[in-house]
């Protein structure tokens, strides 16, 4: 049992590590906390809004197209977008 905590352990920090390297956040996958943790400037229920304008007008296209949640402003995107990805077809 031990070892299992250990591993999960490792496992979380991991995790946490490849985030502080800059890994970006895939915005169309994300919850609300890994959003709020990753956006400088966007909270708890801003990141809520972000996966609930998600749920109800399908994948964002685009990073710029958090412009459309209200209360995501274009300056805020500006300063995420190195941290910001649509998915895998980012390019």
């Amino acid at each position: 049992m031990n070892k299992l905590k250990y591993v999960l352990g490792a496992a979380a920090l991991l995790l946490s590590l490849s985030t502080l390297a800059g890994e970006p956040v895939n915005i169309n996958s994300a919850n609300a906390e890994a959003l709020a943790t990753a956006i400088d400037g966007v909270g708890m229920k801003r990141a809520e809004a972000i996966v609930n304008y998600r749920n109800q007008h399908g994948s964002f296209k685009s990073v710029d197209d958090l412009a459309k949640v209200r209360g995501v402003s274009t300056k805020t995107i500006n300063k995420n977008r190195e941290n910001l990805s649509v998915g895998l077809s980012d390019g």
